[in-house]
């Protein structure tokens, strides 16, 4: 199996070398940015970050008007774990029944895989939430890295990575990329706003998620260029 995947990697050097270049700088990022937060290099930029998303005459309230407050928190729903596993297994689900039941599994073990690091990672750092402000939605884990912005990244694109694989046309595959990026700016942008993560728990967050979905799609690629996994079947009569 190795050597067919050193062949696999020979076949397709332009999209492997990106992967392979995403998932090296994302690695160093992480480790870069962990660093700083254990050394607490980081706190300057983080409080400055965090105060500027703030009334500047109250700092316990958000900038914007309640209304915003209020989509921020309907935002960072989106990265919550019950939205999350509500929206994985329903797409798992369709796959299911488009006879692709080992593109669910691949997509159910690329999540599931990404909440046990996530959460593996917030035990081992085990870096207290923001107390400069006043919480704006409910925590009960660790702060680093953000789990919100991790899990969005790779579920968001993973799931855009799939979806891209059965478009032929550019401009929806950019559609499709671009909107589950978005999304995954926006769920890690709402944490800080809300005050209950560190600027650098964010990007520690988008820096582990998108280097996991880029580890993932790599695999995914490859099982799917060796038929491993299933190809859309015809439809029953």
């Amino acid at each position: 199996m190795f050597q067919r995947f050193i062949q696999w990697l020979g076949k397709h050097e332009l999209t492997t070398l990106i992967l392979i270049a995403v998932i090296g700088g994302g690695s160093w990022g992480f480790i870069e940015l962990a660093d700083e937060v254990l050394e607490g290099e980081s706190e300057d930029f983080d409080r400055a970050v965090l105060l500027s998303m703030r009334n500047s005459e109250d700092i316990t309230d958000p900038l914007g008007p309640v209304w915003l407050e209020e989509i921020g928190r309907d935002v960072t729903a989106l990265g919550g774990n019950a939205i999350l596993i509500f929206l994985t297994l329903s797409i798992a689900g369709f796959l299911v029944l488009m006879k692709q039941k080992w593109v669910a599994l691949f997509l159910v073990c690329a999540v599931a895989s990404g909440v046990l690091m996530s959460s593996g990672l917030k035990l081992f750092f085990d870096r207290p939430r923001p107390d400069l402000v006043p919480h704006g939605s409910h925590v009960y884990t660790r702060s680093f890295p953000s789990g919100h912005s991790a899990l969005s990244a790779v579920t968001y694109l993973t799931l855009g990575a799939l979806l891209v694989r059965v478009q032929q046309r550019r401009r929806l595959k950019a559609y499709i990329l671009l909107l589950a990026l978005f999304i995954t700016i926006a769920v890690g942008t709402s944490r800080v706003y809300l005050g209950v993560h560190w600027p650098t728990d964010v990007l520690a967050g988008w820096t582990l998620g998108a280097t996991w979905a880029a580890l993932c799609w790599m695999i995914f690629r490859w099982f799917q260029r060796e038929k491993q996994i299933d190809q859309p079947a015809p439809e029953e009569n």
